[in-house]
């Protein structure tokens, strides 16, 4: 059994019917207050057949193991995670697939706003490994303002192995790194492939950057190096958003022939 907490974490879990909520706790002092936001979540509950208890804010406290829980904590099953197989043969958003691959983000808070910025850009699903990432957590869907719930995700194994999957299904890996070229702006994301973050302290793995058939780069003007790996990521997100929703005309974009990573 996992602990959500958080009025958009509670509401989009049962929003989107993805698990089993056992049942949601709602605070006494905040409901007797007359929190709209509330009185809407436990009509929502009863909609849903979610059995709600009003309960003191200290109990909510207790279970939510924080004071940051707004007023409502639900207990939900374990999620089920897809398998690569699956983001590979469900539809995507657009004619072209996106995918976001993470290899090694370890905070809570930087998965949960990846997530988030996946879920608003569109992304067709997200990969993250067994080992070195942060798990998904109550702070991941707090930060992710429930997003997490929405978001397809598979849980795999082997990272680089997944990535050279997606390859043979005719899906371009493109690693994110402070020196890779071309600047991401210059690429044409209106073809199939998948984005690679590294970690928060290191960057990608060895092995993962000479999987990725491009590297490609965000340009600073500034005196640090690099972004957070949860703003690179959004950057990059949307950039590939804007080009797939308002792809540039054919006339205006020239096509140069690609050539992966040792080729």
């Amino acid at each position: 059994m996992e602990v959500l907490y958080g009025l958009h974490p509670v509401e989009e879990a049962i929003r989107s019917g993805g698990r089993r909520l056992e049942y949601v706790l709602i605070s006494r002092d905040r409901r007797d207050k007359g929190d709209d936001r509330l009185t809407k979540l436990v009509e929502l509950c009863k909609l849903a057949g979610v059995r709600v208890s009003i309960e003191p804010k200290d109990q909510l406290t207790r279970v939510a193991g924080t004071d940051a829980h707004q007023g409502a904590v639900a207990a939900v099953r374990e999620r089920q995670f897809l398998a690569i197989e699956d983001l590979l043969a469900a539809k995507g958003n657009f004619d072209k697939r996106f995918f976001l691959a993470l290899d090694g983000v370890e905070d809570p808070h930087n998965l949960g706003a990846l997530l988030r910025s996946a879920d608003g850009a569109g992304v067709d699903g997200v990969v993250l490994p067994d080992r070195r990432s942060a798990p998904l957590s109550g702070v991941v869907a707090k930060t992710s303002a429930g997003a997490s719930e929405h978001v397809k995700i598979a849980r795999v194994t082997n990272l680089v192995r997944s990535l050279e999957q997606m390859k043979r299904a005719n899906i371009w890996v493109l690693g994110l790194d402070e020196r890779g070229t071309p600047d991401y702006t210059a690429f044409d994301f209106n073809s199939d492939c998948v984005l690679v973050l590294g970690s928060e302290g290191t960057g990608l793995h060895d092995l993962t950057k000479k999987t990725c058939d491009h590297l490609l780069r965000i340009p600073m003007a500034g005196s640090v190096s690099s972004l957070n790996v949860s703003v690179a990521g959004a950057v990059v997100m949307y950039e590939a958003l804007r080009q797939r929703s308002q792809p540039l005309p054919s006339a205006l974009k020239p096509v140069k022939p690609r050539k992966g990573l040792g080729s």
